[in-house]
């Protein structure tokens, strides 16, 4: 059969941006209040028109156009979002770096995606003052500087662009090596925006949201533009502080906010009276906790102290967007569960050899959805390598029930083959998370000239308690087959983690 050939699209059709939502809210209530930082908010009309003049900068004053790349290099502040929502409405790609990055990581990432201007908050340009960036033709340093230019600028807005046009470039953590640039178009980001409106219940108008994880990172953008997107209030802070989140939650009528596993446990390390002082969540409808995985334990915590409603915990990647989502109901339900395929998501969990797996049984989880991104910067060959066919794979392991409620076991690479037998440290660790002396663990393979690899445990202790390695490993012994208990432990301040709270096993290795 002969497929029927491309149409052309309407005149009157509107591509799906990431400022589409916007305009439309600035045409509804011009005089709301978008975005709050501290002190300084921006209203609707106001956030538009600095988007269009973005747009206007990039183009008519550094002369960038489509296909072209930006960089920004920020701690969470309202000019983040206007920066990246104007130039790529322009057609310009921003690549979000992350503010801790030290002058080696900055100049790859901008040399890597050929970014031609940088966006720099004033407390970082020190840290970039004297670097060499071969691709870079201007440094524009938020404050004085950039607001004059914002002011010289006449609102722009740009012809539209095809949906599939890129509007970030994120870069992967490099927890398994170099980062890589994860290109994110317009499409995937809005089509999730709807997908999140109708599954978590906190991005309508009427919403108020607390902006709490990175912008630089791509869960951390999204989170906090989509209440925007649907004309809703969006409260930025600059960074996490435990204390001023919860009291932020439980006293300005917020209804929703993201957080990733470790926002958690800085709050649960607040001594009691605090926590006590802000129990009341009224407004709360929803806490999305996405980026890496939530232990049985802290979920129990979770739903003690903030409610039986509202958590829910979401699997899913930079490149392919939400995947899965356990809904609050089913959190103590399914134990240490991701949840069931996300809005318009399909999932296949697959062996080795491509078949599907049975229930109960583990397979490399694949999904397929509107929201997956357009490939590696520059990578070809690697973009290619996650896929199977359309189906894309960031390399994680899990189970299936019978009932379709996805299981995540652990990363591939995270894998321990000890003896011949296959071995996911994540169990492991959420046995160790559930001892009273432990505050943070991690569990990796070691080198064994016997058994090929080992087992070693990495444990933060509780404030104020020592628990012995010989403790620990009786109470696995208690709760987990001889095999998997750790054969070392070594106990640490802290486990490296990224800004998305994954554990860098790669550094425990190296280590």
């Amino acid at each position: 059969m002969t497929p029927a050939p491309a149409q052309t699209p309407p005149a009157t059709y509107r591509p799906l941006t990431i400022a589409t939502g916007m305009r439309a809210a600035a045409e509804r209530t011009p005089e709301k209040i978008a975005l709050r930082e501290g002190e300084r908010t921006l209203t609707y009309a106001a956030l538009v028109d600095r988007i269009d003049r973005v747009s206007a900068m990039v183009t008519d004053g550094f002369g960038l156009g489509p296909g072209d790349n930006a960089a920004i290099l920020a701690p969470n502040c309202l000019e983040y979002i206007e920066i990246v929502a104007g130039a790529s409405c322009a057609g310009v790609a921003v690549a979000t770096l992350n503010p801790r990055l030290v002058g080696r990581e900055i100049r790859y990432i901008c040399d890597d995606c050929g970014a031609r201007v940088l966006f720099v908050h004033a407390s970082l340009a020190e840290t970039v003052r004297d670097l060499t960036l071969d691709s870079v033709e201007r440094i524009v340093v938020l404050g004085r500087d950039y607001d004059a230019l914002l002011a010289e600028a006449r609102p722009l807005r740009p012809a539209p662009l095809p949906e599939w046009s890129p509007f970030s470039i994120s870069y992967t953590s490099g927890t398994t090596g170099e980062p890589k640039g994860v290109v994110l178009p317009h499409r995937s980001r809005v089509l999730t925006f709807y997908g999140m409106a109708s599954e978590y219940g906190c991005y309508g108008p009427d919403d108020r949201y607390l902006a709490t994880a990175p912008l630089f990172h791509g869960a951390g953008f999204a989170f906090a533009v989509a209440v925007v997107y649907f004309g809703g209030y969006c409260e930025i802070l600059p960074g996490f502080d435990p204390e001023r989140v919860i009291e932020r939650l439980a006293t300005e009528r917020l209804g929703g906010t993201f957080f990733v596993p470790t926002h958690f446990h800085s709050v649960f390390a607040l001594e009691r009276p605090v926590l006590e002082r802000y129990r009341a969540f009224e407004r709360l409808k929803a806490i999305v906790s996405n980026a890496a995985p939530l232990a049985q334990a802290t979920k129990e915590r979770i739903v003690d102290y903030f409610g039986e409603g509202v958590l829910h915990e979401t699997y899913g990647s930079t490149e392919a967007g939400i995947v899965t989502n356990l809904r609050p109901a089913d959190q103590l339900v399914k134990q240490r569960c991701v949840g069931l395929p996300f809005v318009a998501s399909h999932v296949r969990l697959l062996d080795d050899d491509g078949r599907e797996v049975a229930p109960g049984e583990v397979g490399e989880l694949f999904s397929n959805s509107p929201y997956i991104f357009n490939g590696y910067w520059g990578k070809p060959e690697e973009t290619a390598a996650c896929f199977r066919g359309d189906w894309f794979s960031a390399g994680d392991m899990a189970t299936r029930d019978e009932e379709g409620f996805v299981y995540l076991v652990d990363r591939k690479k995270d894998m321990v083959i000890s003896g011949g037998i296959n071995i996911y440290p994540r169990e492991i660790e959420e046995i160790l998370f559930r001892h009273p002396g432990v505050a943070d663990v991690a569990v990796i393979g070691v080198p064994n000239e016997k058994w090929g690899e080992e087992l070693k445990g990495f444990v933060v202790p509780q404030p104020g308690a020592a628990p012995e390695a010989r403790a620990l490993e009786t109470f696995c012994r208690e709760h987990l087959s001889p095999y998997k208990v750790p054969k070392t432990f070594e106990f640490t301040g802290a486990l490296p983690r990224n800004a998305a709270g994954k554990v860098l096993k790669r550094k425990l290795r190296e280590a």
